[in-house]
Parts: structure tokens; C-alpha cells; sequence
């Protein structure tokens, strides 16, 4: 089965929107009710192992983590 390359256009725009969702849920946590926060909380912690993960597998695969954007 033939290798398929996928464009940094799509990864950057995955990238892009993983960021966004951090600042978004960032902004919501500063002024969510109690009860909100560890919603809030779990998904915040989900998105960033989400960009360490990929930030691992870019050094396994021998890529800069900071020059990708992560």
C-alpha cells in the first residue's frame, strides 16, 4: 500500500484549532460557575495531551515540536 502524505496545510489547520479551543475553554473557566470548572478542567487537560502527544511523536520522528507550532 503506497505511503500517503498528507499537507501542512491540513496539519497546521488542526494545530490552529487545537489552539483556539485551549484559549476559548481558558476564557470560559475564568468566569464558569463552580460547578463548571472541572468540566472545564478535563477538557483543557484533554487538549493538552492531545498537543503533547503530538509533540512527542514529532521528536520520534525527528522533527522540532516549536518549528511545527507546537
Amino acid at each position: 500500500m503506497p505511503e500517503e502524505v498528507y499537507s501542512k496545510e491540513l496539519f497546521q489547520d488542526i494545530l490552529i484549532t487545537l489552539h483556539e479551543n485551549i484559549r476559548d475553554l481558558q476564557g470560559k473557566k475564568v468566569y464558569a460557575e463552580a460547578e463548571e470548572q472541572d468540566y472545564l478542567a478535563g477538557r483543557l487537560f484533554s487538549y493538552t495531551e492531545v498537543l503533547e502527544i503530538m509533540k512527542d511523536s514529532a521528536r520520534r520522528l525527528g522533527y522540532d515540536p516549536r518549528e511545527m507550532g507546537l
